[in-house]
């Protein structure tokens, strides 16, 4: 039995000392580095745009008025489904941040990234013996439906990086 698990944990660290040595890398582990210099940000006032903005920022992405690209960022909206049957009691909830965007070229107009959405959603359960727990829990889901919206934003602005 010994000699099982001997012969599995050496295959595991020869794959992964393989993998090391052909330059394999997880995709998003490089750092939060978009390559993009400039960009501009139109759109309403919001939570969420107050994070891209300061997301860009800390990626070396200079954001101003001027910039020879635009992210135009629609307004966020959060919808919340009852996925249960009842309507008292424990209920499980669906709550989806859902916001348009769409990255375009000032010199031109010509649209790199043309009509977008970011869509994340998570669940929850709530009860209502506790109904400010319940509005704690809501704030911090839509915190984390935010942060997660503005990591999907990067990953898509990193493949501008090619054009």
């Amino acid at each position: 039995m010994q000699r099982r698990t001997l012969l599995r944990l050496g295959l595991a660290a020869g794959a992964t000392l393989a993998l090391t040595g052909c330059g394999f890398r997880l995709r998003g582990l490089d750092g939060a580095e978009i390559a993009l210099e400039e960009m501009a940000l139109a759109g309403p006032d919001s939570e969420l745009a107050r994070l891209v903005a300061e997301h860009l920022e800390r990626s070396g992405t200079r954001v101003h008025a001027d910039a020879p690209r635009v992210l135009n960022l629609g307004p966020p909206r959060l919808y919340e489904r009852n996925l249960g049957v009842m309507d008292a009691g424990n209920q499980e909830l669906e709550l989806t941040l859902d916001a348009p965007f769409s990255v375009q070229r000032r010199e031109d107009g010509a649209y790199l990234l043309d009509q977008q959405r970011l869509e994340v959603s998570e669940r929850i359960s709530v009860s209502d013996d506790d109904l400010l727990a319940q509005d704690d829990l809501r704030e911090a889901v839509t915190e984390r439906l935010r942060r997660e919206a503005v990591r999907q934003l990067m990953d898509r602005l990193r493949a501008l990086d090619a054009t």
